[in-house]
C-alpha cells in the first residue's frame, strides 16, 4: 500500500504542486504545530490551523445547513484576509482552511490565494464553479487543495443538498480539477441516506481509479434552524465509520483525513484542544464552525489578530469546559453548559438569523466521536506516527472524569453501542 501511494503521489501530481505541497503544507505545518506546542506551555493558545468562511452566501441549500446562505451576502474583502493572514503567519501560521457558504461565489478568491504563496489553503466547495478554467489557474498557484463534497447518489444528493442535477455538476467539478492535475480531495457528510452508499470500498476505489488523492468522512451534525435530526447517525453507525476509515487507511493507497481521533482512537475536539477555531463572514471569531457564538472580531483595531486569541477570555473558558465536559462534542452532548457559558460572557449570537441562542436551547442530547471502550487504534503506522507527535490531544484532557459529566442519556447509549458491536483493538 505504502509503495503504491507514493508511486500515485510522485506519478499523479503536477511535480511544482507536490513541492508546494511538501513544503508549505509539510515543512512549514509542522513547524506551525510546534510553535502552538510551545505556546501551550506558556498558557497561550492560538491555533496553528485557523478555518475561516469568507462567504455566507451559496448556490445550494443542504439540509441541517446552519450557514445563513440567503441572508443578505456578507464577505471577508482582500484587505482583511490579507491581514488576517499575515497576523496568522506572524505567528508561524502556513495552513488556512477556507469555507463558506460557497468560497468559489467569493469574487476574490483566487487574489487571496494567490497573495500568499508562501500559504496552503485547503477550500471546502461543492465544486460547482469549478470550471477548467478555474482549475488551471489553481494549477497555476498550487497552493491549494480543493476539498470537494459528495453527499450520495443522484437522488440522495438533489434531496441532501436541495437542487436538482446537483451530483454531475459536482463530479465534473472534480474532473476539471483532476484533468489539471490539482491535488483533489473529494468528502461526505456521513448520514442515514449516504451512508450506505459512500461508506464502501468500492467508493474508495473509484476516487482512487480517478485520481482522487485524499478523502473525509465527517460524521453529520444536526445544527441550524432546520437541523434535520432524523438524518443522524446512530452510536452504531458513528462506530462502523470510524472502523471503516482505519481499515482503508490500512489498505488503500489514498490519504483519508479525519479530525476526532488521535492515533490511539481516543476521541478529540480539535476546538477544546486549541488547535483549531474558526472565523466567520463578519470577522467573529467563534470556537468552532457550529458554535455561532464570539466575543471577538478580526477587526479589533487596537490587538493584533493574536493577542486577540490569546488574550480572549471566552475561548479560553470554552476550551475549559469542553475539555472537562467530554472527549467528545460538547455541543451534542452538552448544550446545557455551553448554554450557560454564553450567557456568562453575553457572547454575541454571530448568525444574521438571530436565533443562535434558542436553537441552542432546544437542542436535543446526542452521542458524539467521545465512544468510552470502543476506541479504534489506528493500523498504519504513519497515521499513528504523525497523530503522536502532531495530532492529539495535548494533554487538555488529563484529569478529567468525564464519565461524571456526561448528559442524561449518553452514557447509556455509549453502553448500548459497547454490547451491541465490540469494539476492534489492533
Amino acid at each position: 500500500m505504502y509503495l503504491k501511494m507514493a508511486k500515485r503521489v510522485v506519478f499523479e501530481t503536477d511535480k511544482r504542486l507536490l513541492w508546494k505541497f511538501c513544503w508549505n503544507m509539510g515543512y512549514r505545518g509542522i513547524r506551525s504545530v510546534m510553535k502552538y506546542k510551545r505556546r501551550m506551555r506558556r498558557g497561550e493558545y492560538f491555533p496553528p490551523f485557523l478555518y475561516i468562511s469568507i462567504i455566507n452566501s451559496c448556490n445550494l441549500r443542504c439540509q441541517g445547513c446552519w450557514v445563513d446562505v440567503a441572508a443578505k451576502q456578507e464577505k471577508i474583502d482582500l484587505d482583511a484576509m490579507n491581514r488576517l493572514i499575515n497576523d496568522a503567519k506572524a505567528m508561524g501560521n502556513a495552513f488556512f482552511g477556507i469555507v463558506g457558504g460557497e468560497p468559489f461565489m467569493h469574487p476574490q478568491l483566487l487574489d487571496i490565494l494567490a497573495a500568499h504563496p508562501d500559504c496552503y489553503f485547503q477550500v471546502f466547495t461543492n465544486g460547482q464553479f469549478i470550471t477548467d478554467e478555474v482549475a488551471k489557474e489553481l494549477r497555476r498557484l498550487g497552493n491549494v487543495t480543493p476539498l470537494i463534497s459528495v453527499e450520495g447518489n443522484e437522488i440522495i444528493s438533489d434531496e441532501r443538498r436541495g437542487r436538482p442535477d446537483v451530483l454531475s455538476s459536482t463530479m465534473q467539478g472534480v474532473q476539471n480539477c483532476l484533468n489539471n492535475k490539482v491535488f483533489t480531495g473529494v468528502c461526505t457528510s456521513l448520514c442515514k441516506t449516504n451512508i450506505d452508499d459512500l461508506l464502501t470500498e468500492e467508493w474508495v476505489d473509484r476516487l482512487i481509479e480517478m485520481g482522487v488523492l485524499y478523502t473525509w468522512f465527517h460524521v453529520y451534525r444536526p445544527m441550524g434552524p432546520d437541523s434535520c435530526p432524523d438524518l443522524c447517525l446512530t452510536p452504531e453507525q458513528q462506530l462502523k465509520a470510524r472502523k471503516f476509515v482505519v481499515e482503508m487507511r490500512a489498505k488503500k493507497p489514498i490519504a483519508i483525513i479525519d479530525a476526532y481521533f488521535d492515533g490511539e482512537g481516543q476521541a478529540l475536539c480539535p476546538a477544546a484542544t486549541g488547535i483549531s477555531h474558526h472565523i466567520n463572514p463578519w470577522g467573529d471569531i467563534e470556537p468552532c464552525p457550529i458554535i455561532q457564538f464570539a466575543k471577538e472580531s478580526i477587526y479589533d483595531k487596537e490587538r493584533t489578530l493574536g493577542e486577540t486569541f490569546i488574550q480572549s477570555e471566552f475561548l479560553s473558558d470554552f476550551r475549559k469546559l469542553a475539555a472537562s465536559s467530554t472527549r467528545g462534542c460538547i455541543v451534542l452532548e452538552r448544550p446545557d453548559l455551553l448554554h450557560e457559558l454564553v450567557v456568562k460572557h453575553d457572547a454575541k449570537d454571530t448568525t444574521a438569523r438571530g436565533t443562535a441562542l434558542q436553537e441552542l436551547q432546544a437542542l436535543q442530547v446526542r452521542t458524539s466521536q467521545y465512544n468510552p471502550g470502543n476506541e479504534v487504534r489506528e493500523k498504519n503506522w504513519v497515521y499513528r506516527f504523525a497523530k503522536k507527535h502532531l495530532f492529539n490531544d495535548f494533554g487538555v484532557y488529563d484529569g478529567y472524569d468525564h464519565t461524571k459529566t456526561a448528559a442524561p442519556g449518553i452514557l447509556d447509549e455509549r453502553r448500548e453501542s459497547t454490547t451491541s458491536e465490540p469494539a476492534v483493538m489492533n
